[in-house]
């Protein structure tokens, strides 16, 4: 299961929708989410790929603390 926060919203998808392997990388994510639902590449570019040990990945903006 891929879970997307974009834009203030949550998106859940499975892999097997993206066409996804295990092996794809944080790029090949992020362009195929863009893709998959119509996201501007340009805003997913500082979004960071978590891969959680139960497998799911999450996909969101990138934490800016301090």
């Amino acid at each position: 299961m891929i879970h997307v926060r974009y834009e203030g919203r949550s998106y859940d998808v499975r892999e097997q929708d993206l066409a996804l392997g295990n092996r794809a990388s944080d790029r090949q994510i992020l362009e195929t989410l863009a893709r998959f639902y119509e996201f501007d590449f340009s805003k997913l570019q500082h979004y960071v790929v978590d891969r959680r040990p139960s497998g799911t990945v999450i996909v969101r903006p990138e934490a800016v603390y301090g």
